[in-house]
């Protein structure tokens, strides 16, 4: 139970450090990794505005308050030159250069059987995480579990296949849910609301382009807050459980990797537990996915 926990607040900080980058706030640097932007340019300071506006909404219990944190970042960003306004609406691109555009020539080679089942295995490991995390968000963990845990595999599955298909990237379960759980969506109506609303955003795309990235990182970051919430069922004195989770926790973020943090995490608890005779809490599942992945780090 520490590791799912772990993997919610790990997805938090995750989602925390990209609105943190794409505001600027947090840049790369070549000695320490990342450091401090110039938060006195302009795409940082708009962010912390939103980010102050956000935050008092909040506090005060305002209804839609990231909502309105980034419509009224927008509006902020216009007199800044930040906000540039694309239209509202035009007719989405045709599929025809990129739909069931597939190369068959090396599906029977080794390479190709490695590339997906790595590329599975990743896919897996995000997708859990992304449940695990915002489904702990929700609050609709029961004894630990998801509850209808296929139907929310299934779905991400037909994502998976039907993006490929039209020739885009992994349709599949997004971090960035975890913003409208916090605001109270925790129903397949609002999932079936959203996917109308995507629906619609294909025609008004030019309108919702005009929405900087800087007016979504506050939501971002404060969405990290919210899901660092299962870290208090986590037993800290306990260091079986305690040592896990933070590997997991840190090397998320980190690691830039949903699926790396989860693995480390898993090995570590595994080791960890094993060594201390506490082998009771180990599955045969957990023994080989640990070796099955210590192989895969070391091969």
């Amino acid at each position: 139970m520490s590791l799912k926990n772990a993997i919610g607040a790990g997805i938090g900080l995750f989602i925390a450090f990209i609105g943190l980058q794409n505001a600027g706030i947090v840049t790369h640097n070549d000695a320490t990794l990342v450091s401090l932007g110039n938060i006195t340019s302009r795409s940082p300071l708009l962010a912390l505005a939103g980010l102050a506006i956000t935050s008092v909404l909040l506090v005060k219990n305002v209804k839609g308050a990231m909502l309105i944190g980034i419509v009224l970042t927008t509006i902020i960003g216009i007199p800044m030159g930040i906000t540039q306004y694309k239209g509202i609406m035009s007719l989405p691109p045709s599929l025809s250069p990129v739909f069931c555009q597939f190369d068959f020539e090396n599906v029977f080679t080794g390479k190709m059987a490695i590339t997906v089942f790595t590329l599975l295995f990743i896919d897996m490991f995000d997708t859990i995480g992304t449940l695990v995390g915002v489904s702990a968000k929700a609050g609709m963990l029961q004894n630990g579990k998801i509850p209808r845990v296929k139907e929310a595999f299934m779905a991400d599955a037909i994502g998976t296949t039907f993006g490929a298909l039209v020739g885009t990237s992994t349709v599949s379960t997004y971090v960035e849910s975890a913003s409208g759980v916090a605001q109270g969506g925790r129903s397949g109506l609002t999932s079936f609301v959203v996917a109308l609303c995507f629906m619609a955003a294909i025609l008004f795309s030019p309108l919702f382009l005009s929405i900087p990235g800087v007016a979504t990182s506050p939501v971002l970051v404060l969405v990290g807050l919210f899901m660092l919430a299962p870290i208090k069922e986590i037993d800290l004195d306990d260091f079986s459980e305690s040592i896990p989770a933070f590997i997991c926790i840190i090397t998320i973020p980190m690691a830039y990797s949903i699926s790396d943090g989860i693995v480390l995490g898993l090995i570590s608890y595994v080791l960890i537990n094993l060594f201390c005779g506490k082998r009771r809490k180990l599955s045969v599942a957990m023994y080989l996915l640990a070796l099955f992945f210590t192989l895969k780090y070391l091969i």
